[in-house]
């Protein structure tokens, strides 16, 4: 007689073995009708599964993560239907849940296009309104290569064949297709009510480019229609808002062939990128950091001693020179240690926060760089706080609020925090490892803040909070981290003497708010679609002449306010006043500045907001204390 403890503490008594799908019937028609799944002691299931032990059982629908996932990786099988029944001849190979959706590759000698994506999508709609039941089977291993070669699946045996083990394997049917698969599925298609098939791309088999070139379909899907539209608008706005073509648009910067992952800054660029370096450099000031710079090219001996080397070895740059290996730098915190190392320090001068922004390189593989989000050579807002085990909380709580006042300075308001525990591969103490996770959940904790754990994904050598921010229109970038760390300071010698004349070891806090200075002007590009706020913009103003008799009052203005450091242009061109206008509110600048007679003879300006906005005349320090104050 089973007896079944629901997520809510209750408990059911049951006297014969039953399905999950049973139990949801038990619950209520609405849960019944809404159940895809279970999950019993932790391990996401099929519905259809039989519950004959003591257990405890979560209801899954399409509302929780894990449905969602199911509802992806179904149609990802429903995908592979169509196909086949479309396309006998295609071969399937792999279709797993990615972010947002799924894929699928096949093996198909003519090859799809854009065309056929229609069609496909088509068959997969009649196939779910169709409501096949989804069935489970098992089978020995060589019974399932011998079901799939005989259905001239070549690639699925051969899958087969590389499963380590020798276990029965599952299958997942539905009307006439079978896939090898672990599951779980849908209990039936017609739980699949809205996907759609986004795009074609090339993918090797097996990801191994010795290999043959398959065709990858991409496709989305969501528990209902609604949702699908709005993530369907997410990415109609996110092409509007895509920072390479903004880049160019703006002419704010570019990249080339000859610099793989390398950024050409433009003035325009290069001006943004001062200006946010110059804002978290004043930032950082305020609150007790010095700053400083480090070599970029270090022996390769100091990446071992770090343990960076085992690590990271594979993505690093190296150089030899007389007989020396070295490494272009992946980060800088080994460094920053050797500058804590010159001069023995006291308790008395921790904690001691060291600030800089470091210029790092990474060899990330081609396939890999995206415009701005993911480059090869890229400057950190890197610092490091060196402290004592009993400053650690304080420490990460007064972050926190900086990386608040930044985000918010910055227009992000909305931040999820996750904390990141120990690695399976990692190095210190487990006794260490407790104490740093521990100061971690506190610091979050103190202020109150929603946080969830991330198992296993905290840096080798110590774990961390991870600060993402939501965007405009609702996507997440993970950018800020805090990172505590017990082991590097002691791998590299760091040490202090302690109120007893003691020799200790310092911790290590490791933090970022913007992370990658340029994949950070790359969100900020698409959070504001290029219309930066008058502070952060590269051009804060453009003064315009109506007529030429206008000109010099222009540059007069223009000279008065690059005095008072605004970053202000000009245009003088022989152009109709409404085509500079519309130009300029194209380039994305925050005010439009008109001068015709009235505002010579008044010796006022015109003033026109960046959204259309006439904000009328007036004079140039009214100006300046309401626009650009």
């Amino acid at each position: 007689m089973p007896q079944i403890t629901l997520p809510d503490g209750s408990v059911r008594y049951y006297d014969n073995p039953l399905s999950i799908a049973d139990v949801a019937i038990d619950i209520g028609p609405g849960l019944a009708k809404a159940a895809i799944a279970g999950k019993v002691n932790g391990t996401v299931v099929d519905i259809s599964t039989v519950l004959d032990k003591d257990c405890k059982l979560g209801i899954i629908t399409a509302k929780d993560e894990e449905g969602l996932d199911i509802i992806r990786h179904s149609s990802a099988h429903l995908l592979a239907q169509a196909v086949k029944q479309l396309y006998p001849d295609a071969q399937v190979t792999i279709g797993p849940v990615i972010e947002n959706g799924f894929y699928y590759d096949f093996a198909y000698q003519p090859g799809f296009s854009e065309d056929d994506l229609a069609a496909i999508e088509k068959r997969m709609s009649e196939l779910a309104k169709a409501d096949y039941p989804v069935r489970r089977s098992v089978m020995d291993r060589a019974s399932a290569v011998q079901h799939f070669r005989d259905q001239g699946e070549v690639y699925k045996a051969e899958i087969i064949e590389s499963i380590p083990g020798d276990e029965e394997l599952s299958l997942y049917g539905q009307d006439d297709f079978t896939d090898l698969c672990r599951g779980p599925h849908v209990p039936s298609t017609g739980h699949l009510k809205a996907f759609k098939l986004m795009k074609l791309a090339g993918a090797y088999w097996r990801g191994d480019s010795n290999n043959e070139m398959l065709q990858r379909i991409y496709g989305t899907a969501w528990p209902d229609k609604k949702q699908l539209k709005q993530y369907l608008l997410q990415l109609e706005e996110a092409e509007k808002r895509d920072h390479r073509k903004l880049g160019k648009q703006l002419n704010l910067f570019h990249m080339q062939e000859e610099a793989p992952g390398m950024v050409f800054w433009h003035p325009k660029g290069w001006a943004l990128y001062q200006v946010l370096q110059q804002y978290m450099r004043e930032e950082q000031f305020k609150r007790g950091y010095r700053e400083i710079n480090t070599p970029e090219v270090v022996d390769f001996s100091l990446w071992e001693r770090s343990g960076h080397a085992d690590k990271f070895g594979d993505d690093m740059f190296s150089v030899q020179s007389e007989g020396r290996d070295f490494a272009l730098k992946p980060m800088n915190c080994p460094c920053h240690i050797q500058v804590f190392n010159q001069g023995l320090k006291s308790y008395r001068d921790l904690p001691l926060r060291f600030a800089e922004f470091g210029s790092c390189h990474r060899n990330e593989l081609s396939g890999a760089l995206h415009g701005l989000m993911r480059v090869r050579g890229f400057v950190q807002d890197d610092g490091h706080i060196f402290c004592t085990e009993d400053q650690i909380q304080g420490e990460v709580a007064d972050f926190i609020d900086f990386l608040h006042h930044v985000y918010a300075e910055l227009g992000f308001s909305d931040i999820v925090y996750r904390l990141a525990t120990r690695p399976e591969n990692r190095v210190g103490s487990d006794e260490s490892w407790d104490k740093a996770e521990a100061a971690l959940a506190q610091a979050l904790d103190s202020k109150n803040l929603p946080w969830e754990m991330l198992p296993g994904e905290g840096a080798f050598y110590g774990p961390k909070i991870e600060f993402s921010l939501r965007d405009s229109i609702g996507r997440v970038w993970q950018c800020g981290t805090m990172q505590v760390d017990f082991s590097m300071p002691g791998r590299l010698d760091a040490q202090y003497i302690d109120e007893e004349g003691s020799r200790q070891t310092p911790v290590m806090l490791h933090r970022a708010l913007l992370g990658s200075i340029e994949r950070f002007i790359g969100i900020l590009i698409e959070n504001w679609e290029g219309k930066f706020p008058a502070w952060l913009a590269p051009v804060q103003a453009v003064v315009m002449n109506i007529t030429d008799k206008h000109s010099k009052y222009v540059e007069e203005l223009v000279e008065t306010l690059k005095k008072q450091g605004f970053r202000v242009e000009s245009d003088l061109r022989n152009e109709k006043i409404g085509f500079k206008i519309r130009e300029h509110t194209l380039q994305r600048i925050p005010y439009l500045l008109v001068a015709g007679d009235r505002e010579v003879e008044s010796g006022v300006i015109a003033v026109r907001a960046q959204d259309g906005k006439d904000l009328g005349s007036m004079p140039v320090d009214q100006f300046i204390k309401e626009c650009l104050g």
